[in-house]
């Protein structure tokens, strides 16, 4: 695949078209000041209550760590409505001086929150890094109840006015970049990005469209959209967000999401959530473009959500754009063997030595 220097440019400016497109109107980027939420809202039962894998990140030994430890709650208004009232979560070090540090910017999985990511934070925060966390689009403070993530999702399939699944939080990442590189305590040029599963997504969406999000760790979260439907393997993605198929199930007068439904639709349900997810936004265009900033893709080699196979060609083609950059080093794809869909202690040190390495 031949490519210009223009066209990353050119791809950058035709995403941020389509996100723009619906927008509920854009408004000045604003700051106010939030508080700690006492009981964060999980769209999930039972209630999750431990992560062995975010326990496990690297954590320096500070004497005192919870007295010098800085907690920032607060909102940015990232276009008009409701849901454009974005909640943060800021984790740092209290420092005697005012250099400015690297920031990682951290993304939760499907029905969890910001507060659900407070061992990473505590973690990177204790080495150096200011730690930031939102509450990505439907869940968290921006949720109202148990199914509210699950409601906007079928609302888009029917209206198609909002892109929940993926890319309005693609919108806010891309706002919050514009306050986390105004602020005095973070090196504008070192701010990394990394989530998990629906987290993974938005990472490696955030970084394909912002070039500001200098280091990348998707986790679990990049797969091939238009793969999985040719190859018959998107079982695992549709259960993920089953409700939207389910609503297409029915205007298809099908008693069972198979097959058919999801040829006959597949495509459909993408372009109304999220218009070209399987097509010209899809990994094999959106992964080689986050090159020649360093790019680390965690996945399990057994994941039904994010198919080993299909990430072939997305991987070539990142392999190929790297090294004509003469970076080959800034990419990686590791893929832990026997795992599913599941985050891991290991892909956790992997993410945390490779921010280590480039932005420390």
């Amino acid at each position: 695949m031949e490519t210009t220097s223009d066209e990353p440019a050119k791809f950058r400016s035709e995403f941020v078209r389509v996100l723009r497109s619906r927008r509920s109107g854009e408004v000045p980027l604003s700051v106010v000041p939030g508080k700690t939420v006492a009981h964060p809202l999980y769209q999930e039962t039972p209630r999750p209550h431990f992560s062995e894998a975010m326990e496990s990140c690297p954590k320096a030994d500070i004497p005192n760590f919870k007295k010098l430890l800085v907690q920032e709650n607060l909102y940015l208004t990232t276009e008009a409505g409701e849901q454009g009232r974005l909640p943060v979560l800021i984790l740092s070090m209290k420092e005697s001086n005012q250099l400015r540090r690297p920031a990682v910017v951290f993304l939760h999985s499907t029905h969890k929150c910001k507060e659900w990511l407070r061992p990473l934070l505590e973690a990177y925060a204790s080495r150096g890094y200011v730690a930031v966390a939102i509450d990505s689009r439907y869940h968290g403070e921006r949720s109202r109840g148990m199914t509210t993530y699950r409601d906007a999702l079928v609302l888009s399939w029917e209206k198609g006015d909002t892109m929940p699944f993926i890319f309005d939080t693609v919108w806010d990442l891309i706002k919050l970049a514009d306050y986390l590189t105004q602020r005095d305590d973070i090196d504008s040029c070192k701010i990394g990005i990394t989530g998990e599963s629906l987290g993974g997504m938005h990472a490696w969406f955030a970084a394909a469209v912002d070039t500001r999000y200098a280091v990348a760790v998707p986790i679990i979260g990049v797969q091939g959209f238009r793969w999985a439907i040719e190859h018959d393997q998107w079982q695992g993605r549709v259960d993920s967000i089953k409700a939207v198929f389910e609503e297409a199930r029915i205007d298809l007068g099908k008693s069972k999401i198979d097959k058919e439904v999801v040829e006959k639709v597949g495509g459909f349900v993408w372009d109304r959530i999220a218009p070209g997810l399987d097509s010209q936004f899809d990994s094999p265009h959106t992964v080689p473009i986050i090159a020649p900033r360093p790019l680390l893709i965690l996945n399990g080699e057994k994941d039904p959500r994010c198919p080993l196979a299909g990430l072939e060609v997305p991987k070539s083609r990142a392999c190929k754009a790297y090294e004509e950059a003469h970076c080959l080093d800034n990419f990686q794809l590791i893929a832990q063997p026997g795992i599913g869909h599941q985050m891991t202690p290991l892909m956790v040190k992997e993410a945390s030595d490779w921010f280590d390495k480039f932005l420390k």
